[in-house]
């Protein structure tokens, strides 16, 4: 049957289609733009967005199995309720969501709460789901390179509890497994829940640390203090989203995104091998530079 890949063209979204089409899945996109939509010629394009109800219907049509990925967005709750909604009355019966790490806690976070919510619908509605929450996207890193490289500063409000940030890579290979045993499955499996985490937990200082390491020169960790991060994020995105970049550095610091003991062994049997590293990714960051 067919799985269909939101959010196709994004971070995690386009190592997604490229891993679902490495296991000889029937993958179909639903991407606003077709022309990002770069895949391989057995992938389906549709053009659309979740808010589309027009492009949504004929895109559900005939899918077993979604994956589910809502952008920050102010209508992004909006977004998740229709594109549930439309599932079900397409038939779907079997989802893999893009949640975010404590979820469940987090939840004067604007986007945590809306993705809590969007697990507990996913409950309620009776579908058979993989509940994915990832960890700060290693990845996230490339917006704040010219600091760091420019400036020797590490800019990010990470504190001092730990954060164990995760590679797109693994969060999307994680996905692809999940997406193809529960299509393939005979009967709908039961629900669960995975936290996607790196291998490391590492705080602010240390990630200064390791940018010391891999430059060869002093870097030095920015503070805990997020306001000046609101104030830099306000120039390039809408206030109201700078405000809620806030306030989850307000939680970095405050709870960390710390894993449980079994989470790191879990997805390194998942995968079938071990998790990518931020030092790795970092190395790679400054040599591109």
């Amino acid at each position: 049957m067919t799985i269909l890949v939101t959010g196709a063209t994004g971070r995690v979204g386009h190592h997604l289609v490229n891993q679902l089409v490495a296991r000889n899945a029937d993958v179909r996109v639903l991407v606003r733009d077709p022309a990002k939509a770069n895949f391989a010629s057995s992938v389906e394009v549709v053009q659309g967005d979740m808010l589309d109800i027009d492009a949504l219907r004929p895109a559900f049509k005939g899918v077993r199995t979604l994956f589910l990925l809502n952008a920050v967005a102010g209508d992004e709750f909006t977004q998740a309720i229709i594109a549930l909604n439309i599932a079900q009355e397409a038939g779907v019966e079997r989802i893999v969501y893009l949640s975010v790490f404590d979820a469940d806690r987090a939840v004067n976070v604007p986007h945590f709460a809306v993705k809590y919510g969007t697990e507990r619908m996913l409950e309620a509605m009776g579908f058979s789901a993989t509940i994915l929450r990832p960890a700060y996207f290693i990845d996230n890193e490339v917006m704040i390179k010219d600091v760091i490289l420019n400036y020797g500063v590490y800019p990010m409000p990470i504190g001092s509890k730990g954060v164990a940030m995760v590679d797109a890579r693994d969060i999307a290979e994680v996905a692809a497994i999940e997406l193809v045993r529960r299509d393939r499955a005979t009967e709908k499996l039961p629900s669960e829940t995975i936290n996607l985490v790196g291998p490391d937990t590492l705080t602010g200082a240390e990630l200064a640390v390791i940018w010391s390491e891999t430059l060869g020169r002093p870097v030095v960790y920015g503070g805990d203090d997020p306001s000046g991060f609101e104030q830099n994020l306000a120039n390039v995105m809408p206030k109201w989203m700078a405000y809620e970049m806030r306030l989850m550095a307000e939680r970095y610091v405050s709870d960390g995104m710390v894993p449980e003991a079994s989470d790191v062994e879990r997805l390194t049997q998942i995968l079938g091998r071990p998790l990518h590293t931020y030092r790795a990714f970092a190395a790679q960051l400054a040599a591109s530079a």
